[in-house]
């Protein structure tokens, strides 16, 4: 079981057969369901054209109620991985879930340290060793492995939606503005910092090749890697040339290039995009 801002793809999610948990969004009044009531690509449409940020908002506890008694049914055992605590409640409603249900013992939960592709890494790594019997201990080690070995690079180009949303200081965010500043961000043990600033293109270029670089120097150790990004780019051809070029490192990646949930748009704003991988 997971929830809806994690990066995997619908094929993913059917031949492992994962739970997905939706967070809500809403857009000028209107509230939609994560993946259920609106797809990514129009949300990014409708957030692009909204007069206000959108709101997000944790699933439901009764929800988790309702997914939580439906997979124990047959007395199976249920590992739970979601988006960070440090952005979301969501964790602490499934546990809360799990409380009111009065099956703790059956509900094992994990906090991803991170979201988007990098939760999806966990997911998929637990998926398959449940898929090859393995025990849950060793299950949930593997995952740590993931947890401490997992990077996030986050460019936000566009800095409009992380200052309406109180992630930087009114002050910090005009200056910002005003200077052309973009900011990269990463997520160490599941706390958000900002790694650097820096203006204009110049910045994203030399993101870019610090980034390549960094996975030149682990290429043997890597074996997936993801490129999410925010846009309303039917093509969007310079997130697929970066996927591209990162393929060109070490053929044998799993490159996945995708557009990211509603859930981090709404934060990351506009044209932003991540890359995100973790070491074997």
């Amino acid at each position: 079981m997971t929830d809806s801002s994690v990066q995997l793809t619908p094929e993913e999610v059917k031949k492992y057969d994962i739970t997905v948990v939706p967070l809500s969004v809403t857009i000028d009044g209107k509230t939609y369901l994560d993946g259920i009531d609106i797809s990514r690509k129009e949300f990014i449409e409708k957030m692009d054209e909204a007069k206000e940020l959108p709101k997000t908002s944790q699933p439901p506890i009764g929800r988790f109620v309702d997914a939580i008694n439906k997979l124990t049914a047959d007395g199976s055992d249920v590992l739970g991985i979601f988006l960070a605590k440090t952005l979301s409640g969501t964790i602490d409603a499934a546990r809360q879930a799990a409380q009111i249900t009065g099956k703790e013992n059956k509900v094992h939960l994990v906090d991803s340290e991170l979201t988007d592709r990098a939760e999806g890494f966990q997911v998929l790594a637990a998926a398959k060793d449940i898929e090859a019997g393995k025990e849950l201990p060793e299950i949930l080690k593997h995952i740590d492995h993931i947890k401490k070995t997992q990077k996030l690079h986050l460019v936000v180009v566009n800095l409009k939606n992380i200052i309406k949303g109180g992630r930087l200081g009114k002050l910090t965010g005009k200056v910002a503005t005003l200077l052309n500043i973009q900011i990269e961000l990463q997520m160490p043990g599941g706390h958000l910092i900002i790694a650097k600033k820096g203006r204009g293109k110049k910045f994203a270029r030399a993101f870019n090749e610090r980034v390549l670089d960094e996975i030149r120097a682990n290429k043997d150790k890597i074996k997936e890697i993801g490129v999410s990004y925010v846009s309303t780019e039917d093509k969007p051809k310079p997130m697929i040339e970066l996927g591209k070029k990162i393929k060109a490192i070490n053929n044998d990646f799993n490159v996945l290039v995708r557009e990211t949930s509603p859930i981090i748009s709404t934060h990351a704003g506009m044209n932003a995009y991540a890359i995100l991988y973790y070491t074997e």
